[in-house]
């Protein structure tokens, strides 16, 4: 599935957040959006997923505009992991995740064999199905991601957005986390705050400055170090791999 938008336009508390903005993200990318705080990443997301509504420009979705589409529709095709995922109410691990499949059912339609089965695979993938019947409240901030993960995994999409999926989590589980998203094989969008997760697992990479596009590219050619300083004011080194063609960010200290 292929995502784009055009020229968007958001405002926010009478602050223009992001600048006629356009991107294109092709079939099975995956694609990191970097920069560093209030340059816009999340609001670019909410536009994308339809939670907040552009004050001008447009989005499409394999070339049609997502305003012909029904939310309903929208959530067949997009899932989201967000950044923040508490609840007021309490709820099993286990039916967090049935609650993926919501886009699949008519009103009122109860979860069928099918629902369960494939909702007990996506927790197996992200290494939770042992927790299925605890209280999601009672989980740890790192194991509630991994469980949003397996919900957006059961809405089966062509597409996810993630919101800086791996702030939560230690250093195993990051890994964990971005190979499972990674081996979906499917089109894939990340706000991500780790340059060097970007670096690992990016195909191409957007960074964002005061709402705007100042680099794109694959990681090597957009984590240089000159773009580092300008985006968050510190200073690298960039060390490449010649045999496995990556990069790895050696950050100075003050």
């Amino acid at each position: 599935m292929e995502i784009s938008s055009k020229d968007l336009e958001v405002s926010l508390g009478g602050k223009q957040i992001l600048k006629n903005l356009s991107i294109h993200i092709y079939n099975k990318e995956f694609v990191g959006i970097i920069g560093p705080n209030g340059s816009g990443k999340s609001t670019l997301l909410r536009c994308l997923y339809r939670t907040l509504k552009p004050k001008n420009g447009a989005i499409f979705i394999d070339g049609k505009d997502i305003k012909d589409l029904s939310l309903r529709d929208t959530s067949k095709k997009i899932a989201v992991v967000a950044q923040h995922n508490e609840m007021d109410f309490d709820f099993s691990v286990l039916d967090m995740v049935l609650m993926g499949r919501t886009p699949h059912k008519k009103f009122l339609e109860r979860d069928n064999s099918k629902d369960y089965e494939i909702c007990l695979n996506c927790l197996k993938k992200v290494g939770m199905e042992k927790f299925k019947d605890r209280s999601y409240n009672s989980l740890s901030g790192g194991e509630k991601q991994r469980v949003i993960l397996a919900r957006a995994l059961a809405q089966e999409t062509e597409c996810l957005i993630l919101d800086e999926p791996t702030n939560h989590l230690d250093i195993k589980y990051q890994l964990q986390f971005m190979s499972i998203v990674r081996d979906l094989d499917i089109t894939t969008i990340s706000a991500i705050h780790d340059l060097n997760i970007a670096a690992l697992y990016c195909h191409k990479i957007y960074a964002l400055k005061s709402g705007e596009i100042i680099a794109y590219g694959n990681p090597r050619e957009v984590l240089t170090e000159e773009l580092i300083r300008d985006l968050h004011g510190v200073e690298s080194d960039i060390i490449y791999n010649k045999k496995t063609g990556s990069i790895n960010i050696a950050y100075k200290p003050f």
